[in-house]
């Protein structure tokens, strides 16, 4: 492994990707990965605009507009009145939302479960570790600019 940042985080990158498309196959559902992106965003940052929840999502406000109408009519988030602008909503998650994300979570965990049976306790401290570090750094609020 190199000591080189960015050839680190490239690497990083690419094995989380490769692991959540590993456990997101595993469980068979057909839930589009979109669904899941926009509910973990509210979650994380709270009610956004339809036009700031799309490039935190990394798609067209097109598409998350269609992504938001199926989320509201599954009862998974809900629009409410922005109070800096009376003309725009703010999507916000439900409980019912946040209870599905958690759900996911958990299918996808158990799904991975196999591939980590036999960590060695070493190996299961350095996986803590490095949770707990990535938590550290990606913590804060973040907004697309």
């Amino acid at each position: 492994m190199s000591n080189n940042p960015g050839t680190l985080l490239q690497g990083l990158i690419v094995s989380a990707n490769r692991l959540t498309r590993i456990a997101a196959q595993s469980t068979g559902t057909t839930t589009p990965a979109s669904v899941w992106r926009t509910l973990s965003i509210l979650v994380t940052d709270g009610p956004m605009r339809i036009g700031d929840l799309a490039r935190a999502s990394r798609i067209s406000q097109p598409s998350m507009t269609k992504v938001q109408q199926h989320l509201v009519e599954e009862e998974l988030v809900y629009r409410i009145a922005d109070v800096e602008d009376s003309r725009a909503w703010l999507i916000a998650i439900t409980p019912k939302g946040t209870r599905a994300l958690e759900e996911w979570r958990s299918q996808l965990a158990e799904a991975l479960s196999p591939l980590f049976s036999d960590l060695s306790e070493e190996e299961t401290a350095v996986l803590e570790r490095a949770v707990g570090i990535l938590q550290e750094r990606t913590d804060t609020k973040w907004k697309a600019a």
